[in-house]
């Protein structure tokens, strides 16, 4: 019982909507992500297939491919979160002031 009154306070202070808008940008990067790698390794198998004395080379552009898609993929997340922290802050702030 002790956790719905601080539930409660997150969600009338924005605090949870600035953690629930992080989160989703999260996750919203983190399908675009999963999505990209798919169709980057379905080409790249399905190119394999049609010249397999190519697969080296399109082996080594697809690790390449797949390691910039994941660099940005971690960028993306480490900004959502950064941001939803500081939405946090603010709100505290905001209602820190308001009260005091």
């Amino acid at each position: 019982m002790g956790m719905l009154p601080v539930l409660a306070t997150m969600f009338t202070d924005g605090q949870g909507l600035a953690l629930l808008g992080a989160g989703l940008g999260a996750g919203i990067t983190t399908l675009g992500a999963a999505k990209g790698i798919g169709m980057l390794a379905g080409s790249a198998v399905e190119s394999q297939a049609r010249q397999p004395e190519a697969g080296d080379r399109i082996f080594t552009s697809m690790i390449i491919a797949a390691a910039l898609i994941e660099g940005f993929t971690f960028f993306a997340l480490i900004i959502c979160f950064q941001i939803g922290s500081k939405l946090v802050e603010a709100i505290t702030a905001a209602g820190a002031a308001a009260h005091g």
